[in-house]
């Protein structure tokens, strides 16, 4: 048994989705989920296990940042799950993207020190798996959202496919690195995926992440809770319907990165 995620092989599905919040993984759990059962509350890492249209789903709490997240990685490959994919929020750098919108990430520029300290200095592109990217996009495109804008106008949120960046230090990225983020074609920041893609990469697992564009890096204006509830309950349907086309496609047992 691992020393972080107190599960048995059993205990795992073969897909497990990666939130960070543990309220987050427990309310997807509990309202989407058939029949879920909690296997992990050790340190808050909360981790649930049930069935979604048929098919066996693990939700399993990171934590925030690079390095916790590198922990349960770790920790779940050990316990036998063949299909990692982050779901979450980011701190939007595109002008392209609005609040509510959905972002599949292709890879993840790594400004984080968990990906350095693996690597040992090599260089390394971390990317997402093409059938997870490929899933969860074929779902988003035919899975159209309402968005409730700040205003109290509405339009369909749209759904953006392409480079991210991970990063440890929450509050030192701000309007000044915007620009330059925005001309390398990064639609946002997060802080877990890289670490998540280079794991994936060394110990052959698939993996993916698909994450709700929440406000504008140093925006004073605050995204409502409702529209962001609406964004993450979307994000949870598309991401899970995505599992269930993974294990349709007998994707879920490809022995690749």
């Amino acid at each position: 048994m691992p020393f972080h995620i107190k599960a048995n092989p059993e205990d795992i599905a073969p897909i497990v989705f990666l939130p960070g919040d543990p309220d987050r993984a427990k309310y997807i759990a509990e309202n989407f989920f058939e029949d879920a059962k909690c296997y992990n509350t050790y340190r808050h890492l909360y981790g649930y296990t049930g069935m979604y249209k048929g098919h066996r789903v693990s939700i399993q709490t990171t934590g925030m940042g690079c390095p916790s997240a590198s922990i349960v990685v770790n920790e779940l490959i050990q316990l036998g799950a063949k299909v990692l994919i982050r779901i979450g929020t980011a701190g939007i750098v595109s002008r392209d993207v609005l609040p509510g919108d959905l972002i599949i990430a292709t890879g993840s520029c790594p400004n984080e020190g968990t990906s350095t300290q693996m690597l040992q200095g090599a260089a390394f592109a971390p990317v997402a798996s093409f059938n997870v990217v490929q899933a969860c996009n074929d779902v988003a495109v035919k899975s159209p959202f309402t968005r409730t804008n700040m205003d109290g106008s509405t339009e369909e949120a749209k759904v953006h496919v392409g480079l991210i960046q991970s990063e440890d230090a929450f509050y030192a990225t701000n309007k000044g690195h915007v620009a330059g983020l925005d001309k390398l074609g990064v639609l946002a920041v997060e802080m877990e995926a890289s670490a998540l893609f280079l794991l994936g990469n060394l110990h052959r697992v698939q993996k993916g992440c698909i994450v709700v564009a929440s406000n504008y890096i140093e925006d004073a204006a605050v995204v409502p809770d409702f529209l962001m509830k609406q964004a993450v309950d979307h994000m949870a349907t598309v991401s899970l319907d995505a599992a269930v086309l993974i294990y349709e496609r007998g994707q879920d047992k490809l022995k690749t990165c």
